[in-house]
């Protein structure tokens, strides 16, 4: 299955944050899975760094490569096909990162791995 990981599900596999849940480990560890992150991720990384939102405990570059290699994850590029549904979109989730997640989300047909709750209202699977 194609997983779709939300920012904070990439970080918190990566760094082995207990705030992980138990279900999203193991979906992400599962090699029959293939999990991949939208460049809406590390644009959001990035910005929550340069806005001290955001520590990390090793330079921005070498967390994206290291992470995205180490988790075997793959990058799912921005097309405009998945900027389409955000000119219709409903505001329930007003967080431009999360709303781009979850218009590649209905177009890729693909279930998001995120504790976010407030993505529930858009009818996407949404694991954790």
């Amino acid at each position: 299955m194609r997983l779709l990981l939300d920012t904070h599900t990439l970080i918190w596999a990566y760094t082995s944050d207990p705030k992980l849940s138990a279900t999203a480990g193991n979906l992400i560890l599962d090699l029959a899975n293939q999990c991949v992150i939208s460049p809406a991720s590390y644009w959001e990384i990035a910005i929550k760094l340069g806005t001290q939102k955001l520590t990390l405990t090793e330079p921005f570059p070498d967390f994206m490569q290291r992470a995205i290699r180490d988790l075997g994850i793959s990058i799912l590029p921005i097309e405009p096909k998945h900027c389409e549904p955000l000119t219709s979109l409903p505001r329930h989730h007003n967080d431009p990162f999360d709303r781009l997640l979850i218009a590649q989300s209905i177009v890729e047909h693909m279930p998001i791995v995120s504790i976010d709750a407030a993505l529930d209202p858009y009818g996407i699977k949404r694991l954790w």
